[in-house]
């Protein structure tokens, strides 16, 4: 009885995978040829992982309307506040001579050039921002300045 099934079903197996085609009556009841070949809807679709973003040269967006903080001098600067998280950032207004502090903010991160002598910004910390500007002194010598502006407390 057992030997009668196996054999019934192994070649009610052989039949379908010869012909390539689903049961006669999803065929006849179907307007799709071979059920056996659709997609499985529980299945997974496997995606390849991409390896990077690529870099076309030449293709680099550039907004020129944007206002920037570059040719500001480093004492109309104020820090309004601070961004911990992998990527530092700083928040900063400019102040002008009454110390009325502008509406625009700017966002400022580290290796960015600040100032009219081209300050880097070295570190941005809770407390405030890390400037590094290169200078030359009387015996035309490189010197480097630090400074420090602190968040602002008002």
């Amino acid at each position: 009885m057992k030997l009668l099934i196996v054999v019934l079903t192994f070649i009610s197996i052989n039949c379908f995978a010869q012909k390539n085609e689903g049961p006669r009556f999803i065929k006849e009841n179907s307007a799709i040829k071979n059920p056996l070949e659709l997609r499985d809807p529980f299945k997974r679709e496997l995606r390849k992982k991409r390896s990077g973003k690529k870099d076309y040269p030449g293709m680099k967006t550039v907004f020129s309307n944007v206002q920037t903080i570059d040719n500001t001098p480093l004492d109309r600067i104020k820090i309004t506040g601070i961004l911990i998280g992998n990527e530092r950032r700083a928040i900063a207004k400019t102040v002008d001579d009454n110390g009325k502090e502008g509406e625009q903010a700017y966002m400022l991160k580290e290796g960015m050039k600040l100032g009219e002598n081209s300050a880097e910004i070295k570190a941005i910390l809770p407390g405030g921002i890390v400037l590094v500007e290169k200078i030359r002194n009387v015996y035309d010598q490189d010197e480097y300045l630090e400074t420090i502006i602190p968040v602002s407390s008002d």
